[in-house]
């Protein structure tokens, strides 16, 4: 058990470090590495958290190795009994790392520095933000009062590489018959919506979907914060921006839909539909701005018309002039699921009014 409050990481084991690295006990050579690689690494195949800025390497500490771990999806710390634990998902399911602990204390300061490092503000005011770090590093912070026993952050890190959607159906994604169809609606320029629970995949198959679009194809992306890592030569990527302290400076989603349309594209995509944005998003499917696609936290492809009519109310349509919209803009429904062989498409379903002028969907053959 380690009982300090100033964490100290053992000398020379920088693979897989048990606690914060406190930067004050670094040696000088240690933090000019940090500054400067070596030449021989400049040729090395580019790490996560080689876009980083040295205050969110320092930030991170002892946990920075970790990001490099090309299995690592999400990384987790926490407070719980007075302690703060580490757990990690690569892949299929979240698990402790044993003798893993460290005071709350350290876990405040590294929720408060990484947010800073986003270019955010996390207080007893401002308990809860969100930031992308270097090349899509995600990390979400919460504070007490809000945390009940203490700091939590979250880490979301991207794949090392895009993977593309070849890889994807060679991984297990969907069978043959299944992606020549995805690839086709890609080609023909229908609207997708791309569901499922967290952890899922979404974002990942939307990307790799992205990246067979036409090159001569503009893409505008939006998103809340920015995790679509596209190949594609021609693409925008916008990104909401919240407020100062001083409560100016924010720019929503909605906003950026707004402006996205100024911008000549082929197609527009918003990254996660979470609030009443989706209506502007159908708004601008429905005006000649096919081939667009956007994602939906959902567990069953049955709870999709639930989600989209509980979104448009946040608009303040309701659940018929929802219905019409969503049949008309979103032209086919691509469901995952998750499981310990990774992510694959489950179902595909056709979204349609049903007599009661309520949204319903059809599950369509695979």
């Amino acid at each position: 058990m380690i009982d300090s409050s100033r964490l100290r990481a053992p000398p020379r084991r920088r693979a897989m470090l048990p606690a914060f690295l406190d930067p004050d006990d670094r040696a000088p050579d240690d933090r000019e590495a940090e500054v400067r690689a070596p030449d021989d690494r400049e040729e090395s195949p580019p790490t996560r958290t080689a876009a980083l800025s040295i205050a969110a390497r320092r930030a991170f500490g002892g946990l920075l190795p970790l990001l490099d771990d090309p299995e690592l999806r999400d990384l987790l710390v926490q407070v719980r009994g007075g302690v703060a634990r580490l757990w990690v998902d690569r892949g299929g399911a979240l698990r402790a790392v044993p003798g893993w602990e460290a005071a709350p204390e350290a876990l405040r300061r590294m929720a408060t520095e990484l947010i800073a490092a986003g270019g955010r503000h996390l207080d007893e005011l401002h308990p809860c933000a969100d930031v992308r770090l270097g090349s899509g590093i995600r990390v979400h912070a919460v504070l007490p009062p809000v945390a009940v026993e203490g700091a939590a952050v979250s880490v979301r890190v991207p794949r090392s590489a895009p993977t593309d959607f070849a890889t994807l159906v060679r991984g297990g994604l969907c069978g043959a018959a299944v992606a020549d169809r995805l690839r086709l609606l890609v080609a023909t320029r229908r609207n997708l919506l791309i569901t499922g629970g967290t952890g899922s995949g979404k974002t990942t198959l939307l990307a790799a979907l992205l990246d067979l679009v036409s090159p001569e194809e503009r893409i505008v992306t939006i998103e809340d914060v920015a995790e679509l890592r596209l190949s594609h030569p021609h693409t925008v990527a916008l990104e909401a921006r919240v407020a100062s302290a001083e409560g100016v400076g924010a720019v929503s989603l909605d906003r950026l839909l707004r402006e996205a349309l100024r911008m000549r594209p082929d197609r527009i995509v918003l990254g996660e539909c979470r609030g009443p944005e989706i209506v502007t998003l159908m708004s601008a499917l429905n005006t000649g701005h096919d081939g667009g696609a956007g994602t939906l936290h959902a567990s069953r492809l049955e709870d999709v018309p639930a989600r989209l009519e509980a979104l448009g109310s946040l608009a303040g349509l309701d659940r018929t002039a929802l219905a019409r919209q969503a049949v008309s803009a979103l032209h086919v429904v691509v469901h995952l699921v998750a499981g310990p062989g990774g992510y694959r498409v489950s179902s595909l379903g056709s979204l349609r009014l049903a007599s009661t002028g309520a949204l319903a969907i059809d599950r369509l053959r695979l």
